[in-house]
């Protein structure tokens, strides 16, 4: 997501809610989402969540209390969010962000049934493949 496809809506407005845990972005087209740090962060760009290529996502738990402690701006056309957990490393283009807004409920379903799929707690601590707890990841 390097970027904003042709035409698509922009931010217009960005406000992090803490309190809450909700980044609220308003779009040129209208559109208004309030997106939870936690969805932010187990659906992170990244490639330690996404991986390599299809298949290598590894699934993030543990995440319901995750703060943004920092939202950084890159370029003009997308944030780098820095996760209360130590994550930083997601680049959230402007398509993206509208993506993950518009797109909630269908994205929560599909982790919710990941969940379920290995019989995993959303709530429960991250482990490595090695079998660790990994408290910041």
């Amino acid at each position: 997501m390097a970027g904003l496809q042709p035409g698509a809506p922009t931010p217009q407005a960005i406000t992090v809610h803490g309190q809450s845990r909700v980044l609220e972005v308003s779009f040129s087209d209208g559109r208004a989402f309030r997106i939870p740090f936690e969805l932010m962060r187990i659906y992170s760009p990244s490639a330690e969540v996404q991986g390599h290529g299809p298949g290598q996502e590894v699934l993030q738990t543990g995440k319901r209390l995750v703060d943004l402690a920092a939202l950084e701006p890159v370029g003009n056309y997308a944030v780098q969010p820095h996760f209360s957990d130590g994550h930083d490393t997601g680049i959230f283009s402007w398509d993206y962000l509208y993506f993950l807004g518009s797109q909630q409920e269908q994205l929560w379903a599909q982790y919710v049934a990941r969940l379920q799929a290995v019989g995993v707690d959303r709530d429960a601590p991250m482990v490595l493949a090695a079998g660790h707890a990994c408290a910041s990841h």
